[in-house]
């Protein structure tokens, strides 16, 4: 019999899903496969543009309707080594803001317990761009990425993307997250999260709770310019995320892929943190990422005014 997950970590992007990750694997209870799944908005233009190619026959994608039954058992694979785990579950950050995942997930998984995690949306939004710069997937400074990349200031929309899922599964089973406060009381943000998915307490203290550093660039405009001309190989990097393709080109392409990520790109990737945001920029973003959230601190029932310096509703 397929096991599914009982939970899922379903976002925002850079808010400490890969800590939360970490944290909870070493809990022997709980099963989850090590790379995120994204099954439930494979096809989502905005947060996967990387997993739609073109093909002589036109689009080539992932369908992840119950209907197509080798994609459905391509995402149930995913669990099948957790068969004797009391909870199994899966973090796939874009979740969130995707507007095709929360009614495919209810329906595969109609109990499903969902974990988001939130954090100050400026500080997010620029999180994210420095992690598509280290990545490879950018070539433009942060300004223009705000507009050329939508998924930035999508990532840090969270109240209507919230709503709906408090809509759609009911409040019960949508527990959120601050990182401020997974920052401030490790423990108690912990609690939070095992007592909604049905785990264990688990004792911070005696946990591994730093995951990996992210190093930036030394020279941003440099880093751009690797990027640049890395975009033919990092382009189809995650082409095969589900794992379809095989033969002699897709091993040849891993292996440009490996060499590109192992000995070019962090060549200037040397810094412990990034440049601060101009001071303009912040401005904008505040106020814009304050109106996009409009409603957010009633919905979860706290002032968020109080948590993100400069929120306001």
């Amino acid at each position: 019999m397929a096991r599914l997950p009982d939970f899922i970590i379903g976002g925002a992007p850079k808010c400490g899903t890969t800590s939360l990750h970490f944290i909870l694997g070493q809990n022997p209870e709980i099963g989850i496969p090590d790379q995120e799944i994204h099954y439930f908005d494979a096809d989502d233009p905005i947060t996967h543009p990387d997993f739609l190619t073109e093909n002589e026959n036109g689009l080539k994608w992932f369908d992840p309707s119950q209907e197509n039954a080798p994609n459905l058992s391509w995402y149930t694979s995913c669990f099948s080594e957790f068969q004797t785990h009391q909870l199994v579950g899966e973090d796939s950050t874009t979740y969130l803001f995707s507007a095709v995942a929360a009614r495919r997930i209810k329906r595969l998984l109609p109990d499903v317990k969902l974990v988001f995690l939130l954090r100050n949306p400026v500080k997010r939004a620029y999180s994210q761009y420095w992690h598509l710069i280290c990545s490879g997937r950018l070539t433009c400074g942060f300004e223009k990425a705000i507009s050329a990349h939508s998924s930035i200031i999508l990532g840090s929309t969270y109240a209507p993307h919230l709503a709906e899922y408090f809509r759609v599964f009911g409040h019960d089973n949508v527990h959120v997250a601050l990182f401020e406060d997974f920052l401030s009381d490790k423990q108690s943000y912990l609690d939070g999260v095992t007592a909604h998915i049905g785990a264990s307490n688990m004792d911070v203290e005696t946990l591994k709770t730093w995951f990996n550093r992210t190093n930036y660039p030394s020279l941003p405009k440099g880093q751009q310019l690797i990027n640049y001309l890395g975009q033919p190989i990092v382009s189809r990097r995650y082409r095969n995320h589900m794992g379809h393709e095989s033969g002699l080109s897709h091993a040849i392409r891993k292996k440009i892929h490996y060499q590109w990520f192992k000995r070019i790109n962090p060549i200037l990737l040397t810094a412990q943190k990034p440049p601060a945001m101009k001071s303009e920029t912040a401005r904008y973003l505040t106020g814009h990422l304050s109106l996009r959230n409009a409603g957010l601190s009633e919905l979860l029932g706290r002032d968020l005014s109080q948590v993100w310096p400069g929120f306001s509703e």
